[in-house]
C-alpha cells in the first residue's frame, strides 16, 4: 500500500477540504504572494531609520544670530523665537528667518546693474523744488526689520512699498525748499526731513521698519539745462569768491588804518602835552623872573637882553662894552675878518644889482 502523508488511514478526502485547495490554488496563479509583496528585513530598516530623520527634521530648527524665526501654524503666525535651535509640530507649522540685523537697502531714482553701473530712473528722480526748478535726485535708505511679524504680514510687497514711501518723503521735503539749498549747504537738513517723514510713514503702515538712514548719491540739474544751470552757478561762484576777496581785504586794511590813525592820535595828543607842558614850565619861568625883576630891575633886564642877544646870535663873536667907556672909545670895524655866510651874500648881491 502505497504511503499517504496526508490520510495514513487510507480515509477518503473531504469534498469542503478539496474545494478550498482548489480556489487558493487559483488565487496563486491569478496574483503573486503576499510573501513576495513584503519588503526584506533591511530595507525596512532603512525605511524605518529615513522616517525617524524626516520627523526629526520637521521637527527641529535652528534661527541664526543675524535672524528671527517666525512660526506660521497652517499659514497664521503663531510666535516667534529667538536665535538658536527650536522646535516645530511638523506638517502643520512652518517657519520664516528674516534677517533683522542685516542692513537692508533700497534705491530710488536708479538702479545697479550687474556690472556695478548705475542707471538713473527719471521717473523717479525728477523732482520740482520750491522755486519751481527741477532737480535730478538719486538717493538710498538703509533700513533696519524691528517687527518681523509686521514686516512679513502686514505690507506686500515691502521693498516696493519703501521706494514708494521715500519718493513722496523726498518730493514732499524738496518741494519746501530752494535749488541752491539742495545743491548746497542743504543736502543734510534734506536727508533728516526726509528720513523724519519716511519713518512717520512707514509707522502708519506698520511696516515693522526703522529707517537708518536717508543718503543723497547725487544731485543735480536735468542734462538739457546742465550747461545754462552750471554757467549760472560758475557766475555765483566768482561773485562768492569776490566778495570774500574784499571782505579779506577789508580785513586786513581796515585794522592798519585804524592802528595808522591811532599813532597819529598819540602823536598829536603827545606834542598837544608836550607844547602845554613847555608853555607851563615857560609862564613858570616867566613868573619866577618876574619876582626877580621887580626886585632887581636894572640887573634882570640886563641878563635877560644878553641872553636873548645868545639866542638870536648864537655864531657871532660878541663883545660887550661898558656905556661909560663908550665915549672914549674909536669904532673900528674889520672888514678882513668878516666872512659873510653864502645865502647872505647871495641875498645882498641879489639886492644890489
Amino acid at each position: 500500500m502505497v504511503w499517504d502523508p496526508k490520510d495514513p488511514w487510507s480515509r477518503k478526502s473531504d469534498p469542503l477540504e478539496d474545494a478550498l485547495k482548489q480556489a487558493q490554488s487559483q488565487f496563486k496563479n491569478l496574483m503573486p504572494t503576499f510573501g513576495n509583496l513584503l519588503p526584506s528585513t533591511g530595507f525596512r530598516n532603512i525605511a524605518i531609520l529615513g522616517l525617524i530623520i524626516f520627523l526629526a527634521w520637521q521637527c527641529v530648527f535652528i534661527v541664526a544670530p543675524d535672524e528671527e524665526g517666525v512660526v506660521k501654524r497652517f499659514g497664521a503666525p503663531v510666535r516667534t523665537v529667538e536665535p538658536g535651535p527650536h522646535l516645530k509640530i511638523p506638517l502643520a507649522e512652518s517657519v520664516l528667518q528674516p534677517k533683522v540685523q542685516k542692513l537692508h537697502r533700497v534705491e530710488v531714482g536708479f538702479r545697479t546693474e550687474r556690472q556695478g553701473r548705475q542707471q538713473m530712473l527719471a521717473q523717479e528722480a525728477l523732482m520740482l523744488t520750491g522755486d519751481m526748478n527741477i532737480l535730478a535726485i538719486q538717493f538710498i535708505v538703509q533700513y533696519k526689520i524691528k517687527d518681523s511679524s509686521n514686516y512679513l504680514f502686514n505690507v506686500a510687497q515691502i521693498e516696493e512699498t519703501i521706494s514708494k514711501a521715500a519718493e513722496a518723503s523726498m518730493r514732499e521735503v524738496v518741494g519746501k525748499g530752494k535749488i541752491d539749498e539742495a545743491l548746497t549747504t542743504g543736502k543734510a537738513q534734506i536727508q533728516q526731513d526726509t528720513q523724519v517723514l519716511l519713518q512717520a510713514l512707514l509707522d502708519q503702515y506698520q511696516g515693522g521698519i526703522q529707517v537708518a538712514a536717508v543718503q543723497l548719491q547725487d544731485v543735480s540739474p536735468p542734462e538739457a539745462v546742465a550747461a545754462a544751470f552750471k554757467d549760472v552757478t560758475n557766475a555765483k561762484e566768482d561773485r562768492e569768491k569776490l566778495i570774500n576777496q574784499s571782505q579779506s581785504y577789508r580785513n586786513d586794511i581796515l585794522p592798519k588804518a585804524q592802528g595808522e590813525a591811532a599813532q597819529v592820535v598819540n602823536q598829536a595828543k603827545g606834542n598837544a602835552q608836550a607844547r602845554v607842558d613847555r608853555a607851563h614850565g615857560e609862564a613858570n619861568r616867566f613868573v619866577a623872573t618876574l619876582k626877580e625883576y621887580n626886585q632887581a630891575k636894572d640887573i634882570i633886564s640886563k641878563r635877560i637882553y644878553i641872553e636873548t642877544m645868545e639866542e638870536i646870535l648864537p655864531n657871532i663873536e660878541k663883545i660887550i662894552i661898558d656905556g661909560k667907556t663908550a665915549d672914549r672909545m674909536l669904532p673900528y670895524l674889520p672888514l678882513d675878518r668878516i666872512k659873510p655866510k653864502t645865502g647872505a651874500t647871495t641875498t645882498s648881491e641879489s639886492q644890489n644889482p
